[in-house]
């Protein structure tokens, strides 16, 4: 079953993690995780979200965003 959406208000900082499924790798060479981070830059100019901090490890994603709206 799927999650519910989430409130998202604007200029309230998130702690967002993503994994892989079962905890599986995400990132299987550095090109990977290149292509992750231009992606995430691309995304949160798109979507309007100030990425404050973002650490990139082999099989999670941390980040500290804030969205601009709601």
């Amino acid at each position: 079953m799927a999650r519910l959406p989430r409130l998202g208000p604007a200029g309230i900082s998130q702690y967002v993690i993503q994994r892989g499924n079962n905890r599986q790798v995400c990132f299987c060479s550095e090109q990977d995780m290149i292509a992750y981070a231009s992606w995430l830059k691309q995304y949160a100019k798109e979507f309007d979200i100030q990425v404050h901090a973002w650490v990139l490890m082999t099989n999670h994603v941390n980040l500290l965003v804030t969205p601009q709206s709601d």
